[in-house]
Order: structure tokens, then sequence, then C-alpha cells
């Protein structure tokens, strides 16, 4: 079995890391073709904490990832101005509180907030919350009986560094580069492709062929014509500036999300520096302002030329076609807001190996079941995307109250009315997100439920605020003796040199 992989950066060199590691010795050839004067979007610096479990698949050790990344660690997203301006809530890769009597946390939480007995925000009941705002950090315990085991983890990276890491662990393994452009694509009778042509005329055959090529979907779309849904209807987001400069201050273990007039700010902290853009709506905002309103908040002066780029929010209608698989932008975008673009990446490296073809023989079937399930997944990660837009009261501008007042996709609404209704969160077995981090975006935003469950109304007042207050102590207690976060990274840094 010979495999091409078309396009290098983060999705080609994960896919060629991955593929080389677990199918070792089963006789499967790897190539990847990338040209070094096609730039990678390479934005993609904030992870979620399925990342952990793709670099231990692979054997990595994290000190030595971390140190030639330039990583950090992340305990969650922080939102300011999201719901109202002035609101400011952190996303944690935790729990809130624990259950009381059988009844989730978040009933009893919604209750004693309407009776005024909690201040408003979940962050005091997050133990990872009150972490991050310390710029504490911690490793998760194994124990299940410790409040330590209550959260995870991911990493912020320099994703070219992270793509040159991956790509030396690869070739160390056989996986064979070559360096140069794609300049066409033949197909066979049956519409399978059959080999790519090089700008210098070389003839690349395989039998198995993964787009990474980026937004472009050299494969995909421009051989394949394979189609795009288009999502802007519900993500009216479609251009992005970004800018890195030099950290100002401690580095903090959490990435920011900042809501401006026509789209967000985000800003991730690296060791040597922190990445910043602004994502916004072409409709509401010209580049040119996009880019100096960027400019004009930055912690320190730039250390590039800001790059600007183009998206459309969607996916392709099939990323597996004949025996072509697309993994990355190739496949679709869903904008940065929750770091999921390196997760839709190993997602679908994870479903490729689950369906790898068999030597000389295509079952229809394995594509149309990844298909389905990879589908699944980026309508469920565009839903939860598109709630914090729409979960907002804000009306001062003319792009907030297109999104408050937009039409939601069937999906979406019936969660949101569920949970308005009685508090209750829609959670599936295939979808990333998990009930915390609905609700830490539902009360987040202020999205209180109606009703809560009328067992939580059997707790007095009385004990309900002391399980409260010894809530939000116990979490505060456990993450004042967490070491600070700098202090961790700079042990890994020894640790490397010595």
């Amino acid at each position: 079995m010979r495999v091409l992989i078309v396009g290098g950066g983060t999705a080609g060199w994960m896919t060629a890391a991955a593929l080389a590691h677990k199918l070792a010795g089963t006789g499967v050839s790897i190539r990847l073709v990338e040209s070094a004067e096609i730039g990678t979007v390479g934005v993609g610096e904030a992870t979620v904490p399925h990342i952990r479990h793709f670099n231990a698949s692979l054997g990595f050790d994290e000190a030595d990832f971390m140190s030639r990344t330039e990583a950090t660690f992340k305990l969650g997203i922080e939102f300011c101005d999201w719901g109202c301006i002035g609101d400011r809530y952190i996303h944690p890769f935790g729990a809130f509180g624990q259950d009381i009597g059988g009844v989730p946390f978040h009933h009893h939480w919604v209750r004693a907030r309407r009776a005024g007995l909690v201040p408003p925000g979940l962050d005091s009941m997050s133990l990872p919350v009150q972490a991050a705002r310390a710029g504490r950090f911690g490793h998760p315990s194994p124990d299940p009986a410790s409040l330590y085991s209550t959260y995870s983890y991911a990493y912020q990276f320099d994703a070219g560094l992270y793509a040159a890491y991956l790509s030396a662990f690869a070739q160390a393994r056989g996986v064979v580069r070559t360096e140069g452009k794609v300049a066409g694509v033949r197909l066979r009778p049956d519409g399978f492709v059959n080999h790519v042509v090089m700008a210098d005329g070389q003839e690349i055959a395989a039998d198995l062929f993964i787009d990474c090529s980026g937004f472009r979907g050299l494969l995909i779309e421009q051989a394949l014509h394979t189609g795009y849904e288009d999502w802007t209807r519900w993500l009216p987001c479609d251009r992005a500036v970004a800018v890195p400069c030099p950290n100002a201050g401690p580095v903090t273990p959490y990435t920011r999300a900042t809501a401006r007039m026509a789209g967000w700010m985000w800003r991730i902290p690296l060791q040597h520096r922190a990445g910043n853009g602004h994502v916004y709506c072409s409709g509401f905002i010209d580049d040119d302002a996009a880019e100096q309103a960027l400019l004009d908040q930055l912690e320190s002066p730039t250390s590039s030329t800001p790059r600007r780029l183009r998206f459309t929010t969607g996916k392709r209608r099939r990323q597996w076609v004949g025996n072509c698989v697309a993994i990355g932008l190739s496949a679709g975008f869903l904008e940065p807001l929750e770091s999921t673009s390196i997760h839709l990446i190993q997602l679908g490296i994870g479903r490729l190996l689950d369906l790898f073809p068999a030597p000389g023989g295509w079952d229809p079937l394995d594509a149309a079941e990844f298909n389905r399930l990879m589908d699944l997944e980026y309508e469920r990660v565009r839903d939860f995307i598109i709630l914090h837009y729409v979960a907002t009261q804000r009306d001062d501008t003319a792009f907030w109250h297109h999104c408050r007042t937009m039409a939601l996709p069937d999906s979406l609404a019936t969660k949101m009315d569920l949970f308005r209704e009685r508090g209750v969160v829609v959670t599936y077995r295939d979808g990333m997100f998990l009930e915390p981090s609905w609700l830490a975006v539902y009360l987040g935003q202020n999205i209180l439920p109606d009703r809560v469950d009328p067992r939580a109304g059997l707790v007095p007042d009385a004990e309900i605020s002391r399980h409260m207050a010894a809530e939000a102590e116990r979490c505060r207690r456990a993450a004042a003796v967490m070491p600070l976060h700098g202090d961790v990274l700079a042990r890994y840094r020894q640790g490397m040199a010595s």
C-alpha cells in the first residue's frame, strides 16, 4: 500500500507521524510532498486536551515536546465581553462542583443564584478556573477521589515548530519527504486518483491519497469537485489578521478570546511570544480597520508583519471520496474560537486509521462511515461555536444584533430550548464538548433555565449556601498550593538543559 500525503504543515505532518507509527511493519509506504514556497496558515496554536493523547500515543516526552515547540500549559479559555460588555468567564477543561443528592450541581447553583445565595458566575466553583486566574498549574491526579482529578489540560504551542517536530519524527520512521509544488492531478477512469504531477514534471502515483493542502483542496475539491457546505449564515466571520508580539508579564495558563465590535480577538501565550489575532466579518468592518484594531490592543510592539487570511466556514460535502481523504483545512474550516482545528485533524487521522483500506480492495462502506462520523463531529463543533454568538445580550453594534437575532440550525435550537426550559444539557457519545463546556458558555453568558430539577428545592437555603461557600473555598485552597505556571515551565527547561 502506497500512501501519498499532499501538503505539510500541522495536518500533513500529524498524519504522516501517526500513520508511520501506527502502521509500522505493515508494508505501508508513506510519502509527503510539500513546497517551502507555499506558506501554511499556522495559527492553530491553542489546543484542547485530546492533543495530549495524540502525543502520548506516539511516545512523545512532554518536557521535550514543550521545549521544542515553546509550549505552555492551558487550563481553559477566557471569554471577555461575550454575554455583555464587562462579562468575563473561563471555559475550563474540568468540572463545576459536585452533584448533591443525585441532582446535577448546576441545578442547585442556578436555584441558589436566583435566590441571591451565590455571586454571578461559576468561576469560583472550578479548580482549573481558580488556578488559571492565579497563574498556577499542576498535573491532574490519577486518584478519582482527589479534587485534582477533576480537570484536564492542553497546550499552547508554536504550530510551525510542532510541524517541524512531527516531521523529524515521521522521517526517522521512514516517511519520505519530497520538496515541490503539485501542478496537476490525474484521475483514473473510475474517478479514483491515479497520480499527481509535480511542477518539475515528475509523476507520483499512490494507492491512497491524503489531501492536506489547506483551503485550496487540491485533490478533494479542485480534482474531485466534492462540493462545500457553506456555514456563513450561522458563522458570519470570514476574515482574520494574525501577528505575534513579545510577552509582557507572566505567561498565563489559558487562552483569551475577547469579543469586539465585528468579531473577536485571540491572545495565545507561548514561552517565547504571544500569538494575537482578530477574527471578523468583512460585512461589518473593513480589513484596514480590523488590522488597526488588533494592533491598537497589543501588549508590546509586533515582532513580524501582520498576516491576513480569508476563509469560508463550513466543510466538504464528503471528506473521503474514492481513494482520497481530506484532513485539516482541506476538509473544512471552523474558526478557532474553541481551539478545535488541531482536534479535527486528530479526529480525521483516528477515523482513517480505524477504517484504513485493505490492500487491493476499496469498500465504499468505509468511506461512507468516515464521512458520517466526521459530519457529526463538524456539526457538533459548529453548534458549540455558534452558541457563543447567539447566547449574547449585546446589541451595541450591527454585528452583534445580527448574531443575537439570526436563525439557528435546528440541532442547536433544540439544545438551547431544552436548557432554557429546564436546565437540560444535551450531550452525545460522539462530540468533543461535554456538559461542563456547555454550562460554562450558557451560564457564563447569562443564559439561565426557567426551571430546575424540583429535587434541588428540597435542600434548605442555609444548607445550599454553606455548600456553595465550602466548594468555592475548597477550589481556592487547592489552587493556592499549586506551583506557579512559570515555575513549572522553568523546571521543564532546566531539565532539558541538564
